[in-house]
This record gives structure tokens, C-alpha cells and sequence, in this order.
């Protein structure tokens, strides 16, 4: 053999062994299980490689290869691509290898991204909530039925210098074991720790006890029948007002669920603001002055009433009936104004006996009640069961008054519900007109 040969040779036996080795090495690599009669027969593989370099003919590499090929069984490895592709038991081209292992780390990472994107989700509500919990962190609120003192120094006996009312929030300021400085609205002093709760409790009391509220930033903000603006309008409502939000009903962050008489509406979310529907500490000063707002509004309330009936109370003829008439007179006058002041219960006396005199109603009492469609007590048989048994005593005597002449709605015909906001002469709580 020709020594040009013999290096051309001596190239390709090289070479051979090197990616046979390369391969070895990869399989140990790949698998950390290889178990020890394994690794006697690659170390074999590598005896044999030596001794080949020294036989004078390629072929002692071929025919060796083969008999190994027969007696050392496969390598598995556990790594993914390279058990596709190194394997000697799979039978598949290296393209479909790779084509496969491919497809494999795709699945791969598109299980990751939605683990990835569930775990931001949950990430980002873990941060909405914690952000909460911080902002209650310095929050107080009273754990009581209607309110506790605000007094001003940690003790029992110190002066009362507010209210904190249940649904108020205060700010803490300092906190000791049994008292806590706080701060709220007008109010600044010290409460017992035994009827309050504070930071992430707090929190939780609050969302558990009071309603999600939506105050409205504009005037005339539509309440509509569902989330769409071609639905029907329920209702307008002006700025500052709130709505009880319905947070049982699920929306966009287009809309809030409120609640509308008994059923839900829906406001565009842009003209809302909602929140907890909490409150603040009122002081003794501020509760006083309210209070005396409240009676003097009363009483001024109360007052014109008084000089409205004043001045429309005339004195007009009186009117003969009998005992069964003053009975049934007394009998309208419980159904519609039983439980109002005597002065109300006059006036429905008044309007049935104006009736009597004007021509345009029937001329007698049981005419008058019995008139269709006039008094609703009466076609029930309310009043005819109320006169059976037998009127109180106020308004026998309210039905005397009415028949003696005594007017105190100024002729008057008609009443109704004071609610109803029908201009008229208000006497308790009917309007007459």
C-alpha cells in the first residue's frame, strides 16, 4: 500500500473515532443513569478505538463496529434533543428530530406563557390588594351598634368631645394598649381599644358591614334598564347625589350596577365614583348645632302650617244631619285621616261638607262619601265597617266641627298625599285644593 494511501486511511480512522467518542461523551452527559455495565462497554469502545489506529486497513473498523453494534445495546438519554437524534432505537430522520423536538419546546413555552400570565394575574391582584390593606394600615373604625365617645384624654371620666359613630373612620395618631389617639373629621381624642378595630381587621369590617356606594359627578346622569346606551332610561339624577351599587350583578369597567327602586340600573362608569359608603367623628359642638337646625326647622315648619290653616279657616253655616251621618262623616275622617293630628281630621270634615254646599256634588253627607270614584275608603267598605263598629272619639268630634261650619282649608274640595307636591293648603299630611 502506497504511503499516500495509508495517510488517507489513517484520516478517515481518526476522524471515525473522534465522533464516535464525541457521541460516548454526549451519552454520559445526557445520562446521569448510565449504570456500571454500561460504562464498562464504552470504555471497551474506547480500548477498541487504540487498537484499530494500528491496524493497517480501514475495514477492521467496519467489521468491528458492526459486532458492537450487536453487543453494546443503546444509550438512552434522558435530554430531550438528544434522545431524538442519538438514540440507535429511534427510527426517525434527524430532520424529524428536530422538527419534533421543535414542536416540544413550542408546547414547551406556550405552557409557560399561560402559567406566566395566570401568575401575573394573580400578581396583580396580590398588589390591589395589598395596596388596600395598606392604605388601611393607620384606619380605625368603632365596632359598635350606633356609636362611641371621643374623649379627650385616655380615661374613662375625661370630657366627651365626639361621637365616632359606626361607619365613620378615624386616623390613627398614637396607640397604646388599652387607648388610641385619633383623628377624624372636626374631632381629635382618644377612645377605648376594646370597642374598635384597626388596619387589615378594620378593612375587613368595613367591606363586610357597609355598601359600595356611587356618587355622581354630573347633573342628569341617566339610570338606564341595562349596560347600553340604547336602553331604556329608568331615571335622571343630579350631581352629588348617590346609588347604592349592586355588587351581586357583574359589568364592564364601562358600568356600574346600582340599585333603583328594588330593581337594577346602570350608570356610565365615567360619571361615578364609588366607594365604601363611610363616614367621620362628628364633635359635641357640631351634633348640637344640628340638632337645633332639626327643631328649629320643625318649628317653623309646624308654624306655618299653623298660620295657613289660620288663615283659611272661615266659619260658614252649620248643617242639621242626623246621628247616622255624623257616624258615617266620623268614619271617612278615621279612613283618611286617623292617625293625623286633629287638625287634619277637620279638614277632611271640611272638604266632604264644601262638597255639599258647592252644587257640583250631590247634596247630602252619604251622597257625597258614596259619590263614585271619590273616596276610595269608601267604596272598599272601609267606612262602612269603621261606622258599624263604631269611629274614636277625635274624629266624632272632627265630624261635629265640620258639620258646626268650621273650615279650615279656605273651601277647599279636594285632597291628597302632601308627597305628591300638589300646590295647595299642607294640614298634616294631606294638601288640600
Amino acid at each position: 500500500m502506497s504511503l499516500k494511501r495509508r495517510a488517507l486511511e489513517g484520516i478517515v480512522v481518526a476522524g471515525s473515532l473522534m465522533m464516535m467518542c464525541v457521541v460516548v461523551e454526549a451519552g454520559l452527559q445526557g445520562n446521569e443513569t448510565v449504570d456500571a455495565a454500561s460504562a464498562g462497554e464504552v470504555k471497551s469502545v474506547e480500548i477498541a478505538a487504540v487498537v484499530l489506529l494500528n491496524d493497517d486497513h480501514t475495514a477492521g473498523l467496519g467489521r468491528y463496529m458492526a459486532q458492537l453494534e450487536e453487543e453494546i445495546p443503546a444509550v438512552e438519554v434522558e435530554q430531550t434533543r438528544t434522545q431524538l437524534v442519538a438514540s440507535a432505537q429511534a427510527d426517525v430522520s434527524v430532520d424529524e428530530a428536530i422538527t419534533a423536538d421543535h414542536t416540544m419546546e413550542d408546547a414547551g413555552l406556550g405552557e409557560l406563557a399561560t402559567e406566566d400570565a395566570a401568575n401575573a394575574e394573580d400578581a396583580m391582584e396580590a398588589d390591589t390588594v395589598n395596596e388596600e390593606q395598606q392604605q388601611w394600615q393607620n384606619c380605625l373604625m368603632a365596632d359598635v351598634d350606633e356609636f362611641l365617645y371621643v374623649r379627650a384624654s385616655a380615661d374613662a371620666n375625661a370630657e366627651i368631645v365626639g361621637k365616632l359613630y359606626k361607619g365613620a373612620v378615624a386616623e390613627i395618631v398614637d396607640e397604646s394598649e388599652e387607648w388610641t389617639h385619633i383623628t377624624s373629621g372636626n374631632v381629635e381624642g382618644y377612645v377605648s381599644n376594646e370597642y374598635c378595630v384597626s388596619g387589615t381587621e378594620a378593612m375587613e369590617y368595613a367591606n363586610a358591614n357597609f355598601d359600595v356606594t356611587a356618587q355622581i359627578e354630573t347633573n342628569g346622569l341617566r339610570v338606564r334598564s341595562e349596560a347600553d346606551t340604547d336602553s331604556a332610561i329608568l331615571t335622571s339624577v343630579s350631581e352629588g347625589a348617590t346609588l347604592a351599587v349592586d355588587t351581586s350583578v357583574e359589568t364592564t369597567d364601562e358600568w356600574v350596577a346600582v340599585q333603583y327602586k328594588g330593581n337594577t340600573g346602570y350608570v356610565s362608569a365615567e360619571y361615578v365614583t364609588t366607594g365604601l359608603a363611610l363616614g367621620e367623628a362628628v364633635s359635641i359642638e357640631e351634633e348640637r348645632a344640628a340638632a337645633k337646625a332639626k327643631e328649629e326647622a320643625e318649628a317653623a315648619k309646624a308654624a306655618e302650617a299653623k298660620a295657613a290653616a289660620a288663615t283659611a279657616t272661615v266659619q260658614n253655616s252649620a248643617v242639621a244631619a242626623s246621628y247616622d251621618e255624623l257616624t258615617l262623616l266620623a268614619a271617612l275622617i278615621q279612613c283618611e285621616a286617623g292617625n293625623e293630628c286633629y287638625e287634619g281630621q277637620v279638614a277632611v270634615g271640611a272638604v266632604v261638607m264644601n262638597r255639599v254646599r258647592s252644587g257640583a256634588y250631590p247634596g247630602s253627607i252619604y251622597g257625597v262619601i258614596y259619590d263614585p270614584y271619590q273616596f276610595s275608603p269608601a267604596g272598599s267598605g272601609q267606612v262602612a265597617a269603621v261606622a258599624a263598629n263604631g269611629p274614636k272619639a277625635s274624629c266624632i268630634q272632627a265630624a261635629q266641627e265640620a258639620l258646626n261650619g268650621v273650615d279650615n282649608t279656605g273651601g277647599k274640595l279636594s285632597f291628597r298625599r302632601a308627597s305628591s307636591g300638589r300646590a295647595g293648603v299642607v294640614i298634616g299630611n294631606h294638601v288640600f285644593f
